[in-house]
C-alpha cells in the first residue's frame, strides 16, 4: 500500500468516524430536549417490578440512542441513594437492549441521503426560533450526519477489499477454526477484539458501525462481524466502569451488574455460536423475504454486501434480548451476589450531596431532574433547622449538641447552595430547550431562597445565645410573642414546601394571604413590644435583640413568599 492510498483510507475512516460520533451526539442531545418530560417521568417510575425497570430501561436509552449514557445515569443515581442496586440491573439490563437500536439505523441502506439531510436539518437548526422544532432539526441533523459518516467510512474502506494483506490480517481475528468450521477458542479471541476496540474508542455505537461497514464491503464475513459485535457488547461496559470511579460502594455494584450481564452473556452465546448464527441468519431472511447475506457487484464488479447490516443488527439485538430473558429473573441473586463480592465499607459512606452527581451533566433533562430533588432536600433540612431552634424559642434547654446541629446544617446549605449553582451551569452549557433552561434558574433561586432562610435561622440562634452569655431573658410576653411567631411561620414554610414538591404552582394566592396575616402578626408583636419600651418594662439591650428577632423572622417570611412566587412563574 503506498502512502497516498494509506493516507486517502486513513482521512475517509477517521474523518467518517468523527463525524458519526457528533451525529451521535446530536442526536442524543436533541432526542433528550424534546423528550425531556418523557424521560424525566420514566426515571421517575422506575420501580422494583423486573419488567416495568427494564422497559424503562430499554425506552430511555432508545431515546437517548446511548447505553453508555443511560448507565452512567444509573450509576449516579444509586450513588446519590435514589435507586436501589436491583432496580439498577433492571434498568441495566433494558438499556442494553434500547442501544440496539442504533445498529439498526446504521443497517438502512439511506447512506446517500445523510449530507442533504444534514444540510437541511442545519438550516432549520440555526435559524428557526420555534425552540422545539430547533431541537428536532438537532436530531435530524445528528441522523444525518450518522449516515454522511457511514458513507464516507464505507468509501475509505472499498480499497482494503482488493488487498489480499488485509484479508489475511482479517482472517487472523475470524472465529474459524483451521478446519473452516467454527472455533469456540477462536470465537472468543475474536470477541476480545471487539471488546478491545470499544473499550478505546468508548462507543459501542461506533465500533458496530465500523463492523457493518466492513461487511458491507466485504472485507469480513459475517461471522466475524457477529462475533465482534459480541465483544463490543463487553467494551462498552468501560464507561460505566469509568463511572463508578469515586462513587459509593453500592454505585460500583451498579456498574460491574453490567459487566457481568455481558460477560456472561457473552460466555454463554459464544458456547452455542455456530447454532446462534445459523438462526438468526433463517429468521432475519424469514422476516424480511430475502437473502441478507446475498452478494451483489458493485459498478466495478466487485463483491458487496448490502443487506448484511441488517443480520448483523439482528445479531445484536438478540443477544440482548435473549440475554436479557434469561437474566431478568437472576437480577436479585446478582445483586446478593454483587454485594458480598463488593463488601460495605467499614466506615459509613456520605455522599458529598444527596442528589446531584457530575455524572447527570452529560444529560441535562435529568440533571435538572436531580437539581429538583436536591432543592427538597434543602427545603426540608430548613425545617429540620426551623424545628431545632423551636427548643431556643420555648426556652427549653437546648444542649449544646442541638446548637451545633444547627450550625452545621447551615454549613451544609451553604455547600449544597454553591454546588447547586455550579452544577446547573454546567448542565445548562449542553442543547437544553427554554423550557428546561427556564427550570434551572428557578431552581437556582430557589436555592439561594432556601439557604438564605438558614442563615436567617442561625441569625436568630445567634441572638439567643447572646441573651444568654449576657444571662438576659426576654420579657414573658416578648417569649410568648416567639413562640406564636414561630410556630406560623414553620406551617407557612411547611406548606409553600410540600407546594414545591408535589409541584403546584396555584400556591401563589394562599401564600400571599398567609404572608400578609404574618406581616400584620408582626407589625402587632413590634407595636406591643414599643409599648413595653415606653412602660419601661424593657431595657435597650433587650430592644435591640427584640427587634432583630423579629426582622430575622421577617425575612424568612419574605424568603418563603419568594419561593411560592418562583414556583408560580411570578419572578
Amino acid at each position: 500500500m503506498n502512502s497516498e492510498l494509506f493516507f486517502n483510507i486513513m482521512f475517509s475512516v477517521v474523518g467518517g468516524l468523527g463525524i458519526f460520533l457528533v451525529g451521535m451526539k446530536y442526536m442524543s442531545e436533541g432526542m433528550q430536549t424534546v423528550a425531556g418530560d418523557k424521560i424525566r417521568k420514566m426515571i421517575n417510575a422506575v420501580t422494583n417490578n423486573r419488567v416495568i425497570g427494564c422497559g424503562i430501561g430499554t425506552g430511555v436509552t432508545a431515546i437517548i440512542q446511548s447505553s453508555s449514557v443511560t448507565t452512567v445515569i444509573v450509576v449516579g443515581m444509586v450513588n446519590a441513594g435514589l435507586m436501589t442496586l436491583t432496580q439498577a440491573i433492571n434498568v441495566i439490563l433494558g438499556a442494553n437492549i434500547g442501544t440496539t437500536m442504533t445498529a439498526w439505523i446504521v443497517s438502512m441502506k439511506v447512506t446517500h441521503f445523510g449530507l442533504p439531510m444534514l444540510g437541511f436539518a442545519a438550516l432549520f437548526y440555526l435559524f428557526s426560533r420555534n425552540d422545539r422544532l430547533k431541537f428536532w432539526a438537532a436530531f435530524a441533523m445528528g441522523l444525518g450526519m450518522v449516515f454522511f459518516g457511514l458513507e464516507l467510512m464505507s468509501d475509505g474502506f472499498k480499497p482494503l477489499r482488493t488487498m489480499p494483506a488485509v484479508h489475511d490480517w482479517f482472517k487472523a481475528f475470524s472465529p474459524m477454526g483451521a478446519d473452516g468450521t467454527i472455533s469456540y477458542f477462536s470465537t472468543i479471541r475474536c470477541c476480545l477484539v471487539g471488546a478491545a476496540v470499544t473499550a478505546i474508542v468508548q462507543s459501542s455505537s461506533a465500533t458496530i458501525a465500523i463492523t457493518i461497514t466492513l461487511a458491507a464491503q466485504g472485507a469480513i464475513d459475517y461471522y466475524t462481524a457477529a462475533a465482534l459485535v459480541l465483544g463490543e457488547n463487553i467494551g462498552t461496559t468501560i464507561t460505566a466502569i469509568l463511572a463508578s470511579f469515586g462513587a459509593s460502594t453500592n454505585a460500583k455494584r451498579a456498574s460491574m451488574a453490567h459487566v457481568c450481564f455481558n460477560i456472561v452473556g457473552v460466555l454463554w452465546i459464544t458456547s452455542i455460536f455456530s447454532f446462534y448464527v445459523k438462526e438468526v441468519v433463517i429468521v432475519t431472511n424469514w422476516m424480511l423475504g430475502y437473502d441478507t447475506l446475498a452478494v451483489t457487484l458493485d459498478s466495478a464488479g466487485l463483491a458487496t454486501y448490502p443487506s448484511v447490516g441488517k443480520t448483523i443488527a439482528a445479531t445484536h439485538t438478540g443477544f440482548n434480548v435473549i440475554n436479557t430473558i434469561a437474566m431478568l429473573p437472576l437480577t436479585g441473586l446478582l445483586a446478593k451476589f454483587l454485594t458480598s463480592v463488593i463488601p460495605d465499607k467499614k466506615v459509613k459512606e456520605t455522599p458529598h450531596l444527596r442528589y446531584l452527581d457530575i455524572r447527570m451533566v452529560e444529560t441535562p433533562v435529568l440533571a435538572i431532574e436531580q437539581s429538583h430533588k436536591e432543592i427538597i432536600h434543602m427545603a426540608r433540612m430548613d425545617e429540620q433547622m426551623m424545628d431545632l431552634l423551636k427548643n431556643e424559642v420555648e426556652k427549653i434547654d437546648p444542649g449544646q449538641k442541638t446548637r451545633d446541629n444547627i450550625f452545621n446544617k447551615e454549613n451544609i446549605m451553604d455547600n449544597i447552595q454553591k454546588e447547586v449553582v455550579v452544577f446547573l451551569s454546567k448542565a445548562l452549557t449542553g442543547n437544553v430547550s427554554l423550557e428546561l433552561a427556564e427550570d434551572a434558574r428557578d431552581y437556582i433561586r430557589l436555592a439561594d431562597d432556601y439557604e438564605s432562610i438558614s442563615d436567617y435561622i442561625t441569625a436568630i440562634l445567634k441572638l439567643y445565645i447572646k441573651l444568654e452569655n449576657n444571662n438576659l431573658t426576654l420579657h414573658p410576653e416578648g417569649i410568648k410573642a416567639f413562640k406564636i411567631l414561630h410556630s406560623t411561620i414553620f406551617d407557612y414554610l411547611k406548606m409553600i414546601n410540600d407546594a414545591v414538591e408535589e409541584g403546584v404552582p396555584d400556591i401563589l394566592t394562599r401564600a400571599q394571604t398567609r404572608g400578609a396575616t404574618i406581616t400584620h402578626q408582626i407589625k402587632q408583636f413590634r407595636a406591643e413590644h414599643l409599648e413595653r419600651v415606653s412602660a419601661g418594662s424593657t431595657t435597650p439591650f433587650h430592644s435591640f435583640i427584640f427587634a432583630d428577632i423579629l426582622n430575622s423572622y421577617r425575612k424568612i417570611k419574605d424568603h418563603t413568599l419568594s419561593i411560592a412566587e418562583t414556583i408560580a412563574g411570578e419572578k
